[in-house]
């Protein structure tokens, strides 16, 4: 009970009861069969994947629908609130106009397979599932980066691990007869489908190689680019839920109104019509992920270090701030968006204004401290090809020479108010700090930094000499006046 009134609980008992204003499922669910096993059920996932499957059962499509799954036993928090709720869930979406609220009800299933996993060995192997999809996150892949190959001492690959699961499927898939299958990564991570399927081999290769010789020709694994800004839920929104809404929702999400999903067309056991939604269906995803990596992650990334300098804590709010939405702008248009490759059905301009847009939103209330994790491993794919690019152009490089300027003075941990802090977690924090000090006195060192910045760039005059000008400046005079300097 709120001042509101009662509060309902999320079943599918008491849909017919919820506030006019939500949203609920149209379609009859007892009617919907799971040709989609998805492992790791997060907030992602929830606002991505199973609200278009939400979306295909809406019109009419009956045999899309999700069996969710977790293989940690942390996953066994998702797996009580789910059967509570009957596998519905509360999607929030957010926007600066207001909010709206919907029922996603297109997991039908869901399986813990933490302490046992016969049950999701099982579902993969049922001929009704045609797809298995995973948001592993980005460090759940047994795959070296660097040379793409198979290591399985770089996340779990065992018997009880996603990827061993996913093998022991086919395993039994392969002996039944059942068919093929596809392996379908929604994770972010650069060629998703590729490392999806080296990890999936090289688990195959320990238990029997000519299993992996039958998921060679059996299994598709699409390369997929996946976008939504999804904050992790705060119990200020289940309170949101109950007191404006009456419902009681032990794990709803949050979300913004954009969404985007390019997937390339390599279904091995058929697909849903995802071109009757907003996917982009493709046979070349590259360049689309190429866009999005260089324009919205850079873009996070470039503006973060400078914002956290100025002792700024949410995106919005440095979106508030006219110097620093100049210099995203300015950066977008003038020096990462001159040297993308082309990117069919896009308007690039749309999209950065899109962009801005969409980090403007205060109804999303993103971390800035999120946004400077992990430095070390984002700056050479989403910032070093446009500077190289550029170089090779003769175009700009000021501002992107200012953004690593305010990575570097990031670093050292200390804000333009003298204030010290203790910089986000990242792979190579303790040699990226190293070097962000030892610039203290001779700017220029930072460049030696070569897991970031290569050989190339250290030794390139133009670059070296845009870097250490605005690392001095930025040092020298703190941040807006460094960022009013370089626009």
């Amino acid at each position: 009970m709120t001042e509101n009134g009662p509060v309902a609980p999320l079943t599918t008992a008491t849909l017919g009861q919820l506030d006019a204003r939500i949203s609920v499922p149209s379609y009859d669910r007892s009617r919907l069969t799971p040709g989609i096993v998805h492992i790791g059920v997060g907030g992602f996932h929830r606002a991505h994947l199973a609200t278009y499957a939400d979306e295909l059962a809406t019109s009419g499509q009956r045999t899309w629908a999700i069996a969710g799954s977790g293989v940690m036993d942390v996953d066994a928090r998702m797996a009580d609130v789910l059967k509570t709720q009957d596998g519905l869930y509360t999607l929030i979406t957010r926007s600066e106009a207001g909010s709206s609220v919907q029922v996603i009800g297109s997991i039908i299933d869901y399986i813990l397979a933490a302490d046992d996993t016969e049950a999701l060995v099982a579902r993969i192997a049922d001929p009704a599932t045609r797809i298995v999809s995973m948001t592993v996150t980005e460090g759940g892949y047994p795959v070296n980066e660097d040379s793409r190959t198979f290591d399985r001492t770089l996340a779990p690959a065992g018997p009880g691990s996603a990827f061993g699961i996913i093998v022991a499927g086919l395993h039994r898939r392969r002996d039944l007869g059942v068919g093929p299958l596809t392996v379908m990564s929604c994770d972010n991570v650069i060629e998703n489908g590729d490392v999806a399927r080296v990890a999936v081999l090289g688990v195959a290769e320990d238990v029997d190689a000519a299993l992996a010789r039958w998921i060679k020709d059996n299994v598709t694994f699409p390369n997929g680019m996946v976008d939504r800004i999804t904050p992790a839920t705060t119990d200020a929104d289940r309170a949101f839920l109950a007191d404006e809404y009456g419902l009681s929702d032990g794990w709803p999400v949050v979300t913004e109104p954009f969404r985007q999903w390019v997937i390339e067309d390599a279904f091995a056991a058929g697909r849903p019509p995802w071109e009757d939604l907003d996917i982009t269906v493709t046979s070349d995803v590259e360049p689309y992920e190429l866009m999005k990596l260089r324009l919205l992650n850079a873009g996070h990334s470039t503006m973060a270090y400078l914002a956290a300098l100025a002792g700024i804590e949410l995106v919005d709010e440095a979106m508030r701030e006219p110097l620093i939405r100049q210099f995203l702008t300015s950066f977008l248009e003038n020096e990462a968006g001159p040297v993308l490759p082309n990117t069919p059905g896009i308007d690039v301009p749309s999209y950065q204004a899109k962009l801005i847009e969409r980090f403007s939103n205060p109804a999303i209330g993103d971390q800035i401290s999120r946004l400077c994790l992990d430095g070390s491993a984002k700056f050479p794919k989403f910032l070093m090809p446009t500077i190289r690019n550029q170089l090779r152009a003769g175009g700009p490089i000021e501002l992107c020479a200012l953004a690593l300027a305010g990575w570097c003075s990031y670093l050292v941990g200390v804000a333009d108010d003298g204030s010290e802090f203790v910089p986000a977690s990242d792979p190579d924090l303790e040699n990226a700090r190293a070097f962000a000090e030892r610039s203290l006195s001779d700017p220029a060192h930072f460049l030696s930094y070569t897991r970031v910045f290569g050989d190339d760039l250290s030794a390139d005059e133009r670059f070296s000499t845009a870097f250490v000008d605005a690392l001095v400046q930025l040092r020298s005079l703190g941040v807006r006046t460094a960022l009013a300097a370089a626009l």
